[in-house]
């Protein structure tokens, strides 16, 4: 095994272990899983992650068969779907976060009631309707809520964040939680809430683009 791609399994494992430290999944009901060469590694079905080991992570190609003692997670499917329709996506984070699954039983979008909603890429984080785990129609629901997005909410299920790294896919996972918390909260005040116009939230997105850390600029 080359020692990118152990270290990528390693990061794998780490990442399942912080979305539950972060309190934004519970035992092993999400998964994970980041683009390797022709196809992707990802989280087998079924193995907490505190014994899981790098070797456990399966490989599957593009055109979803795998050669490995573990079966992959149930939700391989859209983990694969999104990783062969975006080339802007190399890692995607699957959970059940309290806030964002309550809200997707309501069925209904977060609209851009806080300007951090940019970070998804638009002014709403969709709500993908509700199909059964694992299935294609599941993975199709998925794929089209994430248009122009990197996150989204599965009806009654959960939530999905994407990233060009593993880290940038959590991160947004545990935004989108906080976020999605926020909203509730909002809504229990019973007041009209205010939602920020599209343009505004172009703006943001605009502004993320050079937001972080980067290099001094070499001008006086």
């Amino acid at each position: 095994m080359q020692d990118a791609e152990y270290a990528l399994r390693k990061e794998i494992i780490d990442t399942c272990r912080k979305m539950n430290a972060l309190g934004i999944n519970q035992g092993t009901s999400g998964n994970v899983s980041a683009r390797w060469e022709k196809g992707m590694l990802v989280t087998p079905s079924g193995i907490d992650y505190d014994s899981i080991a790098p070797d456990d992570i399966v490989y599957m190609k593009m055109d979803g068969s795998y050669d490995h003692p573990l079966v992959p997670s149930s939700e391989w499917r859209f983990h694969r779907d999104i990783l062969k329709k975006r080339k802007d996506v190399n890692a995607v984070v699957h959970a059940h976060p309290t806030y964002c699954t309550a809200i997707s039983m309501t069925g209904r979008d977060i609209p851009a009631v806080h300007y951090m909603i940019a970070a998804a890429g638009g002014p709403t984080v969709r709500c993908a309707r509700y199909e059964t785990f694992g299935t294609e129609e599941l993975s199709h629901n998925a794929v089209k809520a994430l248009r122009g997005r990197m996150c989204c909410l599965l009806g009654n299920h959960g939530m999905i964040a994407c990233g060009v790294t593993l880290k940038k896919a959590l991160w947004l996972a545990n935004e989108l939680e906080t976020l999605a918390r926020q909203y509730t909260v909002a809504l229990q005040l019973g007041a009209a809430l205010n939602v920020l116009p599209d343009d505004e939230i172009e703006v943001v997105v605009e502004k993320f683009k050079t937001y972080g850390p980067r290099p001094k600029s070499s001008a006086a």
